[in-house]
């Protein structure tokens, strides 16, 4: 029971559509968010958890925030330049991280109303 418990709850923290493209292969901008060492932190759907990241995505900051914080981080977060990021590939990642769409709330998963 605790099993399927855990479970249950892990899978609501993973947002549906991006499980789907993980089984179908990467979503635009997924391999990209992985190879940066994004999901280190982030988690690899952007849903935070990851060793210190919080939350990216759904909804990730508007895109010049995004932006500046990747250049200049106002936390711990280590600077990735122009030169080890480019703006084409952070365009990429902004783009996987904005298709992530919400996970299913606790209350909408059978398992867990019991």
């Amino acid at each position: 029971m605790t099993f399927r418990l855990l479970l249950a709850a892990a899978l609501a923290v993973i947002p549906g559509p991006v499980m789907a493209r993980s089984q179908a292969g990467d979503a635009p901008g997924g391999a990209e968010f992985k190879a940066y060492g994004c999901a280190a932190c982030h988690g690899t759907t952007g849903a935070g958890g990851g060793w210190q990241g919080p939350r990216l995505a759904p909804a990730p900051l508007p895109y010049a925030a995004f932006l500046a914080q990747l250049r200049e981080p106002a936390s711990k977060m280590p600077r990735y330049s122009e030169k080890v990021l480019p703006e084409e590939t952070v365009r990429l990642i902004y783009g996987y991280l904005q298709s992530i769409g919400p996970g299913k709330r606790a209350a909408d998963i059978g398992m867990l109303n019991h």
